[in-house]
């Protein structure tokens, strides 16, 4: 079997694939791709291969595995504290280990239809005392981890693994689309203590909040840019297509709105009147699990943010403060990658069992099926 060159990474939206093969000697050097829109998926196992076979290639190499990155309305996030007495000898890593798959095991016994994907240590506690890491040779008589756990259900996870299956391709590590991004824009364009991010996607809206630059809270709602969308054109009677054209481009289709006889203002409205109600329960959200809201930034980013741009943040009437992110392909797929390298230091790093690969005629067949 020869070594492979590069690493692949797919962020699955609901209205779009984003891909990127990174050279793993110089990750520099990758190779980008991104399918257009979709409001289903339908295609997606079309979408899913032709984007594997545009990257097979440029690396000239054969994609049989990849890490994939998600999120959905009904992702989960769990914290649990756990503690175990000692005898006051020194901590010792494998106190460490079965606290975490104790709580492990307890967050799968009463979650038995979600997959864990993330795994991440807020606080240790030694002897009541909070540390960000273990110190070196210490004593310990009562040991307490917070954790956080960030799930998936197991009914998503499979319907992906299928997806890539039909083309050859195993998944080999899930990620969380929002909470992968959060880490990485935090670390590199907002080093400060109390952030929380907003991720609008097509669906579902994400919020990952950050105290003390801890993660406190990860949490999804199911309202996103497609409930603009079809707002847009419930009320103006237009199909789903020319309501979406029409959001994205509201401020460049002044052909499009003369012949419909259309009001600027009136989209305009509608637009920031949904979006208003999206960062409201965002903000209700991240109330009810942090006290620091307002003293906290929030970022506002995702497809469905890109309506706004920062020219139309002053027409939201919004209490707080915002950032409106403008994000790339290369931005978010260098997100897991940097998880996967260690970016956050407090996390767990989980690997999914390989998938068991078809030979070349099952692949075969799966082109033409």
């Amino acid at each position: 079997m020869s070594i492979k060159n590069f690493e692949v990474y797919f962020d699955c939206g609901a209205s779009k694939i984003r891909a990127a093969a990174f050279n793993k000697d110089n990750p520099k050097n990758a190779f980008y791709e991104e399918s257009l829109f979709f409001d289903d998926h339908s295609n997606i196992k079309t979408e899913i291969y032709k984007i594997a076979s545009s990257l097979e290639d440029k690396t000239s190499e054969y994609l049989d595995d990849v890490n994939l990155m998600i999120d959905s309305p009904e992702m989960l996030s769990i914290g649990i504290s756990i503690s175990k007495k000692l005898d006051g000898s020194n901590l010792k890593k494998s106190d460490i280990q079965f606290l975490i798959q104790d709580a492990k095991q307890q967050v799968l016994s009463n979650h038995s239809h979600q997959n864990i994907i993330h795994i991440i240590i807020q606080n240790y506690k030694i002897d009541n005392i909070k540390h960000n890491f273990i110190p070196d040779d210490i004593k310990c008589n009562l040991i307490t981890l917070d954790i956080l756990f960030i799930c998936l259900p197991k009914t998503i996870i499979e319907y992906f693994k299928k997806q890539f299956f039909k083309s050859d391709i195993s998944v080999k590590n899930f990620f969380c689309s929002s909470y992968a991004k959060s880490i990485n824009y935090k670390s590199d364009l907002f080093p400060i203590e109390n952030i929380s991010f907003i991720d609008i996607g097509f669906n579902k809206t994400s919020i990952t909040c950050y105290s003390e630059n801890k993660i406190i809270f990860l949490g999804a709602l199911p309202i996103g840019g497609n409930h603009i969308t079809k707002d847009i054109s419930q009320i103006l009677k237009i199909n789903l297509k020319e309501a979406e054209s029409l959001k994205l481009s509201f401020d460049k289709s002044e052909n499009f709105i003369n012949d419909k006889k259309i009001s600027l203002d009136l989209i305009q409205k509608i637009i920031f009147a949904r979006t208003e109600e999206i960062l409201e329960l965002c903000t209700n959200s991240i109330r009810l699990h942090s006290s620091l809201l307002n003293q906290s930034n929030l970022v506002l980013m995702g497809e469905g943010s890109k309506i706004l741009d920062n020219k139309f943040k002053e027409k939201i009437t919004f209490s707080n403060n915002i950032d409106l992110l403008d994000e790339t392909t290369e931005d978010i797929c260098q997100s897991a990658l940097k998880l996967r390298d260690g970016l956050n230091k407090h996390e767990i790093i989980i690997t999914l069992k390989k998938t068991k690969k078809q030979g070349f005629f099952e692949k075969l067949f799966h082109i033409f099926n």
